[in-house]
């Protein structure tokens, strides 16, 4: 039977929801399993889908069901059992597809020449209207079943071996999240590394493990080294089986600069190993789905992958349940990140449809957030909430200004796809929040916007002042006294995690310090290469030297050496030294405008309006070429029916 355009399919949102569990709940810190520690969204367990043929012949066909359902197929009223043949004669009849599972999503594949599991399909859950039913690209062989994520595999053989320590240290290459293989006699305890370092401390190290007797694999996880104590080389043979899903990517960088190729290449390798079923924040020490990290790397996604079924599937991942309780991560900023996310999703590739789907969960989540404003009209986090904004030394008495401006941004966001009824509502709470932020934070002596107002302490850190640099809420003239004030002070601390310097790197290529954000790329990111980096870290003290580089939280290996915010220098280059803007969401109209001072050669192309685009500089002339449409499979999941389409 034909099976082409046919793909298991499920209940929209609940793919998502039982990945990011299995993604949430992956942590392993020194043998011990971690599950975030958030409310984890559910997922259904009882469905049923629905349609209606008008056969001119008779047809023929079969249900599989996902492992571990229970169910049935209702042809006019018959019942049928998964995986047998349901003949169908000629005429008008109605498919019903019952199906319950505890185990994982209720999903079903359809094979047969006219009645199959292509995009026409309705499903409902007994409490709402049937919607139309969703599907993902990965998902289209009956034999793929959609509870487990089988990754692409890639053999990587080890650079060297090392006696060490009276053991055995293997190196690679690069940091990989793979399948550790050892053969060999026994099952020894194997200690693993993102650093050198780490994977030699048996008691500080992260991740340890043991081969499985019969395959002779490790669990997967982050390495770069591997170390076996207590034997000699040649006892045992390693190799890392890379295990990733295969996203591909559209972009390339290549200039007269080594170092900036360089950078643009290892940020590239970093978000792609942070990348797969969703955007991760890194690889080793947590694997979470985080709201913040994840609002950061759709703005790199869009100039190197352009595939937005990654971004949707990590945005519903995230995206709470009504009735909306809790923060996404129990973090209030990265609440109001998400609801920005959503915008910057829907202009990376013109789906305003996206929001519309989101539109109840941004509804309830906005609500939660203004139900926790004080009398000025401030948001404040209550006692299981965490304020975060970033690792920095904040003035934390009373409301925070740099959230109260992402809560004045995301009023911006839900005024913006709001209904007409509820648009006026999202316009006067942040007009009320914005002169309460003036009269509150804005401290004239110091010409920048304090932390905190309630202490007396008038602190002052960068954070706040970015974010109005960034959202509009100061005014050019202010924005201009904010550099001097602020980003070009020393007295005000620096920001050293990569994720902080995103937004402050970005102020100051809107503000046009083109000159000091390559020195940054450079010092920065240059940094950590001349260190010997193969992905980017989280944070970075150039301060420190290598051997204190890794610890964080109080961990002497706590820092995560892969991290998806510090891949930033993909999304600065694209954007404001090659100069690829589009004019309109989705991309359709674009502008190149390359700052050509900083190079002398170019051949770069990136993802936009669903095209490639080339530019390159050569002696002085500057070409930008239409390079071909992105492959549908390089850009997207194939999308759910329209309801009118499923009639």
């Amino acid at each position: 039977m034909r099976t082409e355009n046919a793909h298991w399919l499920w209940y929209p949102g609940d793919f998502e929801r039982y990945h990011a569990l299995k993604q949430n709940f992956s942590r392993v810190e020194r043998g011990v399993g971690w599950p975030a520690f958030w409310k984890s969204e559910g997922f259904r367990q009882r469905v049923v889908f629905r349609r209606s043929y008008t056969l001119t012949a008779d047809a023929v066909f079969t249900v599989h069901a996902v492992t571990g359902a229970v169910g049935y197929v209702q042809l006019d009223g018959g019942k049928h059992p998964f995986g047998s043949p349901v003949p169908c004669p000629a005429g008008t009849h109605r498919v019903d597809v019952h199906i319950g599972c505890v185990s994982c999503v209720p999903s079903i594949f359809i094979e047969g020449d006219i009645i199959r599991s292509d995009g026409g399909w309705l499903v409902e859950d007994y409490d709402a209207d049937p919607v139309p039913a969703a599907y993902n690209r990965y998902f289209a062989d009956p034999g793929r079943d959609p509870s487990d994520w089988a990754y692409t595999e890639r053999v990587y053989e080890p650079v060297s071996v090392e006696a060490v320590n009276g053991g055995v240290l293997w190196s690679f290459e690069t940091e990989l999240t793979a399948a550790l293989e050892v053969v060999g006699d026994g099952t020894p305890t194997v200690y693993l590394g993102e650093s050198r370092a780490e994977a030699l401390d048996p008691v500080g190290c992260y991740d340890r493990c043991a081969p499985d007797p019969v395959t002779r694999r490790c669990p997967r996880q982050a390495l770069r080294y591997a170390f076996i104590p207590d034997c000699a080389v040649g006892d045992y043979a390693v190799r890392a089986i890379h295990q990733y899903v295969d996203i591909p990517v559209i972009a390339q960088f290549e200039s007269d600069d080594a170092e900036l190729n360089r950078i643009f290449a290892v940020a590239a390798h970093t978000f792609s190993l942070c990348c797969g079923a969703f955007m991760l924040d890194g690889i080793k020490r947590d694997k979470w789905i985080w709201g913040g990290d994840a609002y950061q790397s759709l703005f790199v996604n869009r100039y190197l992958t352009a595939d937005a079924a990654l971004e949707r599937r990590t945005l519903i991942a995230l995206s709470p349940s009504e009735p909306v309780r809790t923060h996404v991560n129990t973090i209030v900023d990265y609440s109001l990140l998400w609801l920005l996310s959503v915008e910057a999703h829907c202009d990376s590739y013109g789906d305003a449809s996206f929001a519309r789907s989101m539109w109840p969960s941004m509804r309830g989540l906005m609500a939660l957030c203004l139900s926790q404003r004080d009398e000025r009209g401030f948001i404040v986090g209550r006692e299981r909430d965490w304020v975060f904004v970033d690792w920095a030394d904040f003035d934390r008495d009373g409301p925070l200004c740099a959230e109260q401006m992402l809560l004045a941004e995301s009023l911006r966001v839900m005024a913006r796809f709001a209904p007409d009824s509820e648009r006026t509502a999202y316009e006067r709470a942040r007009a009320a929040l914005l002169t309460a932020i003036e009269t509150h934070y804005w401290d004239e002596e110091k010409g920048a916007y304090i932390d905190a107002f309630t202490s007396g302490r008038r602190n002052v850190t960068r954070h706040a002042n970015i974010f109005a640099i960034l959202f509009g809420i100061a005014d050019d003239d202010r924005c201009r006294r904010l550099v001097d004030t602020v980003l070009h002070n020393d007295d005000v601390p620096a920001i050293t995690t990569p994720y902080f310097r995103f937004f402050e790197l970005e102020a100051l290529c809107r503000l046009g310090y083109l000159d000091e954000v390559m020195a940054a790329l450079r010092s920065y990111w240059g940094g950590m290469l001349r260190l010997g980096a193969v992905t980017f870290w989280e944070e970075y003290d150039p301060a420190k030297p290598l051997e204190e580089q890794y610890e964080m939280y109080g961990d002497p290996f706590g820092k995560s050496l892969c991290h998806a915010w510090a891949a930033s220098p993909i999304y600065l280059l694209a954007r404001y030294f090659v100069g690829v803007r589009p004019l309109v969401p989705g991309g359709a109209e674009y502008e190149v405008k390359p700052q050509t001072r900083f190079f002398r050669t170019l051949d770069c192309v990136f993802p936009m309006g669903g095209r490639r685009v080339r530019v390159r500089l050569r002696d002085g002339a500057l070409t930008v070429e239409d390079a071909g449409p992105i492959h549908a499979t390089e850009q997207s999941d194939l999308r759910p029916a329209s309801h009118d389409e499923a009639r």
